[in-house]
């Protein structure tokens, strides 16, 4: 057992215990499509949780368990509020990972890259538009069109 390593996993798991607690929320909160995205997140965390207990087990450790509640940044009062609230929680839940992707287990490593992946990009289906292809680059300024000369 690497008791750094069952660290990284037990705060992946508070991590992923806050996220069950917010989607609960926002599940109740929303309606139509972005409920069954909110449904769908809520499904991959609880699947992420259970995996990570048992991570956690096998090595010996013990899992934390959850809060019986969570402060959240803001309370989301509407559809837009809850999407924001969850690409918000996708971020905290992929800092959690980045943690767990310095394990020494190179099978953890790669866990906790999987598991970033996914939260990146649920982060990013909640916001309302879609990021640059390379964030940060300057945009292009189209060339001037070249006018016949003569």
């Amino acid at each position: 057992m690497n008791a750094g390593d069952v660290e990284k996993l037990r705060k992946a798991l508070a991590a992923e215990h806050a996220a069950l607690f917010a989607y609960g929320l926002l599940g109740a909160r929303t309606s139509g499509s972005l409920r069954d995205r909110m449904s769908a997140a809520f499904d991959a965390h609880r699947a992420r949780r259970d995996q990570l207990r048992g991570f956690i087990t096998t090595r010996g450790g013990r899992p934390i368990e959850p809060d019986a509640s969570y402060a959240l940044p803001f309370f989301p009062s509407n559809a837009t509020l809850a999407a924001k609230l969850a690409a918000h929680l996708e971020s905290g839940v992929t800092a959690a990972y980045l943690e767990l992707a310095a394990a020494q287990d190179v099978s953890l490593r790669r866990y906790a890259a999987l598991a970033m992946q996914e939260a990146v990009t649920r982060a990013y289906s909640f916001r309302p538009a879609q990021p640059s292809a390379f964030p940060g680059m300057p945009t292009a300024v189209p060339s001037p069109t070249p006018t016949p000369s003569g």
